[in-house]
C-alpha cells in the first residue's frame, strides 16, 4: 500500500477531542460491480496480510478497495487503550459515508466482523445511523469475533482477573502473537453490552459468507457456528478450515477467502 495516498477524516471521541482516521481508497476500474471494504480486527490494521492479498485480489479485477484503520491503530489517531466498541462502529460509519460509493462487500476479520454483523442488524432494523453510507451487496465474515467483549473477554476472565478490572479499570491482556500485551479498559467491557448480538435473530439484507478455523484459539469455532442460528435466511454460509488458526494467513487460507469472494461476486452477478 502506498502511504502517501493514504486519507484522513475527523471523527470525535467520546469526550469530544477530535482524531484524525486513516483510510485507503482505490478506485474501479472500468467496472460497475460492488467494491470491497476491509474492516480489521482488533490490534490489527488496514496493511496486514489478508487485506493485502485482497487488495491485490481487486486491483487485477478492476474493482474499488476501502481500507481504514480505527482509533488506536495504524495510522490513526488515538490511543487504543481509550477505545470502544461504539467508537470504532461510528468511525466505521464515517468512513464509510465519506469514501464508499455505490454498493460494497463488507469484508470483516475478528473484531471487524462483529462490526460488519452490527451494521447488518442495523440495516435490517432500518436505523437511522445507516441512512446516510452506501448500499451493502454481501459480507464476508473471517473468524468473527461476535460479542467478544462479553463472551471471550469478560466470561473467560477469572474473579481475579475481573477484580482487577472492576478496581484498576483496566487489565493488560498477553498476546499470542508476540507484540506485547493489550489493555482491555472496563469501558470498553461496559460499553460492548450496548452492542451484544446475543441471542436476538435477525434476517441480514444480503448474502453473507462465513470463514472460520476450528484451530482458532481466540474465537473458537463453535461460537462462531452460533452465528448460523442468529442469522435467518437462506444465504448464509458457515465454511471450516480443519486446520486454520484464528489468523487464516496461510496462502491456502487466503486462496480459500479469495475463493468464497469471487464466488460471492458471480452470485450477486447472476442475480
Amino acid at each position: 500500500m502506498n502511504h502517501k495516498n493514504t486519507s484522513f477524516i475527523a471523527v470525535e471521541d467520546r469526550r469530544g477531542e477530535t482524531l484524525q482516521i486513516a483510510y485507503h481508497n482505490t478506485p474501479a476500474r472500468d467496472t460497475e460491480e460492488p467494491g470491497l471494504v476491509w474492516f480489521p480486527g482488533l490490534r490489527s490494521n488496514m496493511n496486514s496480510t489478508k487485506v493485502n492479498a485482497i487488495a491485490d485480489w481487486a486491483a487485477r479485477s478492476g474493482r474499488s478497495m476501502l481500507r481504514f484503520d480505527y482509533s488506536g491503530h495504524g495510522q490513526s489517531d488515538g490511543a487504543f487503550a481509550g477505545g470502544t466498541i461504539s467508537q470504532w462502529l461510528g468511525e466505521s460509519l464515517a468512513v464509510l459515508g465519506e469514501a464508499a460509493r455505490g454498493p460494497q462487500i463488507l469484508v470483516g476479520s475478528s473484531m471487524g466482523g462483529w462490526l460488519v454483523l452490527l451494521l447488518l442488524r442495523a440495516l435490517a432494523r432500518g436505523d437511522e445511523l445507516t441512512r446516510s453510507i452506501c448500499p451493502v451487496a454481501g459480507a464476508v465474515l473471517i473468524a468473527p469475533a461476535w460479542d467478544m467483549t462479553e463472551e471471550l473477554m469478560w466470561k473467560q476472565f477469572t474473579p481475579e482477573q475481573r477484580k482487577e478490572i472492576e478496581t484498576r479499570g483496566f487489565r493488560d491482556r498477553p498476546s499470542r502473537y508476540g507484540d506485547g500485551p493489550y489493555r482491555i479498559s472496563r469501558t470498553l467491557i461496559e460499553d460492548g453490552r450496548a452492542h451484544l448480538l446475543g441471542g436476538e435473530t435477525f434476517t441480514p439484507p444480503c448474502p453473507v459468507r462465513i470463514i472460520q478455523g476450528m484451530k482458532d484459539q481466540d474465537v473458537p469455532w463453535r461460537h462462531v457456528q452460533k452465528l448460523t442460528r442468529i442469522l435467518k435466511g437462506e444465504n448464509v454460509t458457515l465454511e471450516l478450515i480443519r486446520d486454520g488458526d484464528h489468523r487464516l494467513s496461510r496462502l491456502r487460507d487466503i486462496e480459500k477467502m479469495l475463493d468464497i469472494i469471487d464466488g460471492l461476486y458471480k452470485e450477486l452477478a447472476g442475480s
